[in-house]
């Protein structure tokens, strides 16, 4: 897929943009070498690839260094809540936006 100019000036009027000529073509070779990236990588043959539940699971050292998943901070709800105006049963009360 390449993008010409005229697609570009329909983009940028569909996002309300106003671009000069030098930034629409800038545009137009960002978002075309996008598209051959993303080209290429349609190219590869993926038959018989599982998919991975997370990418780091097939590279042991790195998902030896994610955190374990643990409480590490005090619960200070009742010292943060000190400065708030009005708090009902532990929660921050807001006035009402929408009707």
């Amino acid at each position: 897929m390449s993008l010409t100019l005229s697609d570009i000036g329909r983009i940028a009027n569909l996002a309300r943009l106003e671009l000069t000529d030098a930034q629409s073509e800038t545009l137009r070779s960002q978002l075309n070498g996008f598209f051959d990236t993303v080209e290429q990588m349609n190219a590869v043959n993926t038959t018989g690839v599982e998919p991975l539940a997370h990418p780091t699971a097939v590279i042991d050292h790195v998902s030896l260094r994610l955190r374990p998943d643990v409480v590490s901070e005090p619960n200070n709800r009742e010292a943060n809540q000190q400065s708030a105006p009005a708090v009902e049963r532990g929660l921050f009360l807001v006035p009402k936006v929408i009707e």
